[in-house]
């Protein structure tokens, strides 16, 4: 049974940094995409960083480029999610998902699996 597990949310001033943390159990991150989503009330969720095991690419929002940055460790079955100079618009729950096969790594619907999600809040 495959389980994403999110960490590393939480409260920060404008301008601060959060490294956000998806660990996975029953899977490999060594395929597929994988990526970190958010989800603001009210608000559809979005696509901010993915990273394609196929092709090397990675996707970034047009709101968090040059911020942002995602990184997978395979060996602790990690990714993560470097968040730095956050504005309060950054505020979301943010997720992790992972899709073991050749899609479109910004396409929300692609992703097979998802985590419950981790709380960033940024406050001004």
């Amino acid at each position: 049974q495959v389980q994403l597990l999110e960490s590393g949310g939480g409260s920060v001033q404008t301008g601060g940094s959060l490294r956000l943390s998806c660990a996975a159990s029953g899977y490999t991150y060594s395929r597929g995409c994988v990526g970190w989503f958010r989800q603001a009330p009210g608000r559809q969720r979005e696509a901010v960083a993915t990273f394609s095991a196929f092709t090397h690419s990675t996707y970034y929002a047009d709101s968090v480029k040059g911020r942002f940055t995602i990184s997978q460790d395979n060996a602790k079955a990690t990714v993560y999610l470097q968040m730095n100079s956050l504005k309060p618009e950054d505020t979301a729950m943010y997720y992790c998902a992972a899709v073991p096969y050749l899609v479109t790594c910004s396409n929300i619907a692609a992703y097979d699996y998802w985590g419950q999600g981790t709380q960033v809040t940024v406050s001004s």
